[in-house]
C-alpha cells in the first residue's frame, strides 16, 4: 500500500511522526507470580510483563538474524539461550525506508539517512489474557500492512483484542520490500523470503502457542492491508499447509491490482504479485545499479552494500512490494489456484471498508477540479476514461476528489476482494464484511476539504488494536461495535464461524452478500452492487 494510503500502519504525508510504540518501551505491568513472568520455550526462558488483565511477551526470536550469508536465505532455527532472555521490549522493525521513501521535510531518501529498522528483525510479540485457565485458548497470528515493504508488529497493540476476545495474539516481524521478495536465479526461495519469515513465525507457534495458554490446533492466520495479500498467498502455498486453521483477510486481496496513480499521483501502479521472472529481472536490474552486474557474482557483491543502498535502489514510486509465483514459495499464481480450488481449505473471513481510497485525498493536488479530475482518469485509463466517467460523474459525488477515490475504492479494493471471496466460497466456508463506519475516528490523518474521510482504508483497525499515534475517542454506539467485532472473531477463532447466540446473525457468501460493520446496525449488503462491480468486471 502506498504511503497516502497506508493509514494506520504508518503517518501519512502531513501526519504528526507515530510516537514510541509499545515493542520500544517496555509497559508498566504488576507482575503476579515467577510462573506468569517466566515462560518457557522450546529455544529459552522469557520473562515478560504482566498486568490485572493481561500477558505481554516482546522481541521473541523466531529465526536467526537474516544478516550476513544469511541475507536472501530462508529462516533458520533461532538459537537457544541460557538463562532467562527478557522479553519486556520489542525487537527492531525490519529495514525499510521511512514513510515516503523522504526525509523529514519531504526530500528524497537517499544514503543511510533513508534507513528505517534492521535487517536483525525476525522477533515476535505474544499477548494473552491475564486469566489462567486450563482450557487452552484460540491464537491469532497478525500480520501488520504496508504493501510488504514498509511497517512494524510493534505498532499495534493487541491487548485490547486478547483481554476482549480472551485469544492468544502473536505478532511477527517479517522481511520487507527488496530483503523479503528480492529476486535472482542463484537464489532458492527468490522472491519469496518473507513470506518464509511468515511460515516460520507459524511453525514457531506451533511449537510454543501452548507454553503461553495458546491452542496450537485453533490457529487463525490474519492480516490487514499486505498483510492480507501474505494471508491469501499463504492460502495457496504449499509449505503453509496444516499452519492455520482459519484465515482472516482484512483490505487486501490476491487479484487486486493498482491503475497508474490509483495509491498517489505518479504511482506506476502494480499489484501483490509478479511472476519469477519478472522478480528476477527486477533484481538484476537493482544488482547491475549497485555494481554488481555480473551473474556469477553478483549475491556475494550484493551482500556486501548496505541496508540503505539496495532500499534505496529498490523503491519505487510506489510502495508496494510484490512477490514472486512460479518458484518454490510460491509455484502457482495464487490466483489461478483460488480460481480452480488448489488451496488450503480452512474458513475465511475477507473484506474491506466501505471507502478505502478516500485516503488517495493525501496525494492529489489541490483545488481538485472537475478537469483534474478528468484529466487523471486520461492519464490512468486511456481510451477507457471516458467509459468511467460517465460511470463515475463527478457532479454524482460531494466533489471531483470523491468520484476519484470512489473510482479507486470500487477498482483497486471492493471488486478484486469480492473476486477472490467468491472464487474461496466454492471451495471453503466463507464469510465476507463491509467495514462501514462514516465516522471512524480519522486520528492522525487531516483530510482535505470536500472530503469526507467516512470509513477510509485501514480505519477498522482501531476497533480491534491500539495503534502507535493514532488518538481515538469512540462514541458509546462505535464502543457497541467494537465488542461485536472482536465477538465476531473470537468466535470465528475458537470454532470457525463467527456466530454467536449474543451477535447479530451473519450468514456465508453466496453470491456477493456481505455483513455490513456500522454503529447504526450490523446487517446484510450486496458488495457487488454498492461498489458498481459488474462495470469493472465488464471494462
Amino acid at each position: 500500500m502506498a504511503v497516502a494510503m497506508v493509514a494506520m500502519e504508518c503517518a501519512g504525508p502531513g501526519a504528526a511522526p507515530s510516537p514510541p510504540s509499545i515493542g520500544q518501551d517496555a509497559l508498566p505491568g504488576n507482575p503476579k507470580s515467577q510462573d506468569d513472568v517466566v515462560v518457557q520455550i522450546d529455544s529459552g526462558a522469557v520473562r515478560g510483563v504482566v498486568a490485572d488483565d493481561y500477558r505481554l511477551f516482546q522481541g521473541i526470536p523466531f529465526a536467526r538474524p537474516p544478516v550476513g550469508e544469511l541475507r536472501w536465505q530462508s529462516p533458520q532455527e533461532p538459537d537457544e539461550w541460557a538463562g532467562v532472555r527478557d522479553a519486556t521490549k520489542g525487537g527492531s522493525p525490519c529495514a525499510q525506508l521511512p514513510p515516503g521513501g523522504a526525509e523529514p521535510g519531504g526530500a528524497k531518501a537517499s544514503g543511510p539517512a533513508a534507513q528505517a529498522g534492521s535487517e536483525d528483525c525476525l522477533y515476535l510479540n505474544v499477548t494473552t489474557p491475564r486469566t489462567t485457565q486450563d482450557e487452552l485458548k484460540p491464537v491469532i497470528v497478525w500480520l501488520h500492512g504496508g504493501g510488504l515493504s514498509i511497517g512494524s508488529a510493534n505498532d499495534d497493540d493487541a491487548r485490547r483484542l486478547a483481554r476482549r476476545g480472551d485469544v492468544v495474539v502473536v505478532s511477527p516481524e517479517y522481511r520487507l520490500s527488496v530483503f523479503g521478495f528480492f529476486g535472482h536465479p542463484d537464489l532458492d526461495g527468490s522472491g519469496g523470503f518473507g513470506l518464509e519469515d511468515q511460515q516460520a513465525a507459524l511453525r514457531w507457534v506451533k511449537r510454543n502457542a501452548a507454553a503461553f495458554g495458546g491452542d496450537p490446533e485453533r490457529v487463525t492466520l490474519m492480516g490487514i492491508s499486505g498483510g492480507s495479500q501474505a494471508v491469501c498467498m499463504h492460502l495457496t502455498a504449499p509449505a503453509s499447509r496444516g499452519l492455520f486453521e482459519r484465515a482472516f483477510l482484512q483490505s487486501g486481496s490476491c487479484s487486486m491490482t493498482i491503475h497508474p496513480n490509483g495509491y498517489q499521483l505518479n504511482d506506476p501502479g502494480g499489484g501483490p504479485l509478479v511472476s519469477l521472472a519478472d522478480a528476477e529481472q527486477r533484481g538484476a536490474t537493482v544488482a547491475t545499479t549497485l555494481g554488481c552486474a555480473d551473474p556469477g557474482t553478483a549475491i556475494a557483491c550484493m551482500r556486501t552494500k548496505s541496508p540503505a543502498e539496495l532500499l534505496t535502489s529498490w523503491q519505487g514510486a510506489t510502495i508496494q512490494t510484490p512477490a514472486a509465483f512460479g518458484g518454490r514459495v510460491l509455484p502457482t499464481d495464487p490466483r489461478v489456484a483460488l480460481a480452480r480450488g488448489d488451496l488450503h481449505r480452512v474458513p475465511v473471513i475477507t473484506g474491506t471498508t466501505r471507502d478505502e481510497s478516500t485516503l488517495n485525498s493525501y496525494s492529489l493536488p489541490q483545488p481538485f477540479t472537475d478537469e483534474r479530475y478528468r484529466s487523471l482518469l486520461d492519464t490512468s485509463f486511456g481510451a477507457q476514461a471516458e467509459t468511467i466517467a460517465v460511470a463515475y460523474p463527478s457532479s454524482g459525488y460531494a466533489s471531483p476528489a470523491q468520484a476519484w477515490s470512489t473510482v479507486a475504492t470500487d477498482r483497486i479494493w471492493a471488486c478484486p476482494q469480492l473476486t477472490d471471496a467468491q472464487s474461496l466460497a466454492r471451495w471453503t466456508p466463507t464469510y465476507m464484511y463491509s467495514f462501514a463506519d462514516q465516522n471512524a475516528p480519522p486520528g492522525y490523518f487531516k483530510f482535505p476539504d470536500g472530503v469526507p474521510s467516512g470509513a477510509f482504508h485501514s480505519s477498522d483497525l482501531a476497533y480491534y488494536f491500539d495503534v502507535a499515534g493514532f488518538e481515538t475517542t469512540f462514541t458509546p454506539d462505535q464502543e457497541r461495535l467494537i465488542q461485536e467485532m472482536i465477538g465476531y472473531l473470537s468466535r470465528f477463532a475458537a470454532t470457525g464461524n463467527p456466530n454467536g447466540a449474543d451477535l447479530p446473525p451473519w450468514k456465508p457468501l453466496h453470491g456477493s452478500n456481505a455483513q455490513s460493520l456500522a454503529p447504526a446496525a450490523i446487517e446484510q449488503v450486496d458488495v457487488a452492487a454498492e461498489h458498481n462491480c459488474a462495470f469493472w468486471t465488464g471494462l
